[in-house]
Parts: structure tokens; C-alpha cells; sequence
């Protein structure tokens, strides 16, 4: 049985325990707020970008001329998976939620004879990958430095997608993080960037014309040419700033996890400290009144 001095370390640990998470837990619902709002103001902008790109690749779609970024390069043989999860732990089962989706579809696309490369964002995601298939990781990006996601951001991860597109690495790029649904809801998603006219059908109600024509200018595939790249970046900006708002609502319900367990941990200890100190004391009496009948 445990003495008493070391009942009392533990309670003591368990009680400064309990005053980090509390703490970690009022800083996540903070940064909740900001994240869901950056989240939530990034949607509209998004929809009405998809809706503007369907009503130009309805056009482009069939065309010579259409840009490989909107068709692809008509093969499917090689697959790009950007990775999308958290630098950091502490946010109960997030990142690795994440990572589970990405394991299935790399698993369901090399059991189609495909050949699949990897792009982490994120330093924990890349951790768990790396264990399983560190050689299909092309690039580790982490965002631990910037204290905000900025369209900076997503310029920089889509011009790196792009670079690797033109110089015919992959045919399909797909993003794989997690949709804020809630605070206790974050429902991980694959989601396909290249080609865009797979994502931009995805979800999307083009407009009935009722034969009305409409002529562009420049022309359509000028627009296009133009419109394609804002459209990924937007695209890579809305699954990260989704993905931070997840990471927070997880982190904070981890954290209230935390210090109602910890609470309830500190009651057993007191318990177990009051009755081993009740039983150590009823010893030392009978100790005591055995001692003074003896003499």
C-alpha cells in the first residue's frame, strides 16, 4: 500500500495536471471562436467560386482547348494525396482519424495497381505516415510558424501541386483532412483537386439557362487559364482553415475530457488517502492502549 506522503505527491500531481488541461482547454475555445469564424466566412466565397467554374467548364469541358488542370491529362495512373492534419497532439483523435482515411486510400488505390505519392501538411500526420509509407512521401510542410492561414499559405502549397502537375509527376491530386462539423464532430474527407472539373461537379447545381446564351470576354478558356489556380488555392485554403477549426473544437473536448478525469481521479486518491490515513491512526491507538494494558 502507498504511504501517505506519496498519496499526497500524487494528489498533488494529479491537481496541477488538472489546472494545465484547464487552461489548454480555455485557450482552444478561444482560438475556436476566431477558427470557426475564418471557416465559416471562407464557405461562401468558395461556393460561389465553384459556381462560377461550372458555369465556365460546362463550356471548356469538351473542348481541345481546355486546360489540364480542369480535364487532367486523361490518365489516372499516378495519384497525389496532400495529407492535411495538425503540428500539434492533444486534440484526442483528430490527426489520426485523418491519417486513417489517407491509409484507406492508399491502400484501395494500390490495390488498383496505381502508383501513389504523398504531400504532409502537418508535422503529425507526416510522423504517422512516415512510419508505413515513408517512400511515398515527396514533401513535409509544416505550419507550426505561422500563427495564422492566410490565401499566402495556400499559394504556397498550390503552386507547389501545380509545379508538380505541369512537370507531369502525378495525374489526380486529392486532399485528405477533416470537414468542421461541429465542436465534437470532425468527419474526415478526400476531396479531388486535380482535375477541377471532378470537384467543381461535386455538390454543385449549374444554373438552368433556359436556352439563354452568354458570351465571355476574353473568351472562356482565357478566364479559365486565370481562374484555375485562385480556384485551387481557395480550394487548399477552405481545408485548411476548416482543418484548424477542427483541430480546436477536438483539442478543447480533449481537454474538457482531461479535467473532468483528472478531477475524478483526485477524488478516488482522496479517498484512498483519508482511509489510509483513518486505518494508520485506528493502528497507532491500538498500538497505544495494547502498550499502556501491558504495563
Amino acid at each position: 500500500m502507498a504511504s501517505l506522503k506519496d498519496l499526497k505527491n500524487r494528489i498533488e500531481s494529479v491537481k496541477s495536471t488538472q489546472k494545465i488541461t484547464k487552461a489548454m482547454h480555455m485557450v482552444a475555445a478561444a482560438k475556436l471562436r476566431r477558427a470557426q469564424e475564418a471557416a465559416e466566412a471562407a464557405r461562401p466565397y468558395a461556393e460561389r467560386m465553384s459556381a462560377v467554374m461550372a458555369n465556365l467548364s460546362a463550356a471548356m469541358a469538351g473542348t481541345p482547348g481546355a486546360s489540364p488542370l480542369l480535364v487532367g491529362t486523361g490518365r489516372a495512373e499516378t495519384h497525389l494525396l496532400v495529407v492535411m492534419t495538425a503540428d500539434r497532439g492533444l486534440c484526442g483523435g483528430f490527426n489520426t482519424n485523418i491519417v486513417k482515411k489517407a491509409r484507406e486510400r492508399i491502400t484501395a488505390l494500390q490495390a488498383e495497381g496505381k502508383t501513389v505519392k504523398l504531400i504532409c501538411v502537418g508535422k503529425k500526420g507526416g510522423d504517422q505516415l512516415k512510419r508505413q509509407f515513408a517512400n511515398l512521401i515527396v514533401e513535409r510542410i509544416e505550419l507550426s510558424g505561422e500563427k495564422t492561414i492566410t490565401s499566402a499559405t495556400s499559394g504556397r502549397i498550390g503552386e507547389k501541386i501545380r509545379i508538380m502537375f505541369e512537370n507531369g509527376e502525378f495525374d489526380v491530386c486529392e486532399l485528405v483532412s477533416a470537414e468542421f462539423v461541429s465542436v465534437i464532430s470532425q468527419k474526415p474527407r478526400a476531396k479531388v483537386l486535380i482535375p477541377a472539373i471532378d470537384a467543381i461537379d461535386e455538390g454543385v447545381e449549374r444554373p438552368d439557362l433556359k436556352g439563354a446564351i452568354y458570351e465571355a470576354e476574353p473568351d472562356e478558356e482565357t478566364i479559365l487559364n486565370t481562374l484555375l489556380p485562385r480556384y485551387a488555392d481557395t480550394v487548399i485554403l477552405s481545408a485548411l482553415l476548416e482543418n484548424v477549426a477542427g483541430e480546436m473544437g477536438a483539442k478543447m473536448a480533449a481537454m474538457d475530457n482531461a479535467t473532468r478525469n483528472a478531477g475524478e481521479l483526485i477524488d478516488k486518491l482522496n479517498l484512498v488517502y483519508n482511509r489510509t490515513r483513518q486505518a494508520q491512526i485506528t493502528t497507532e491507538l491500538t498500538e497505544i492502549i495494547s502498550g499502556a494494558e501491558a504495563l
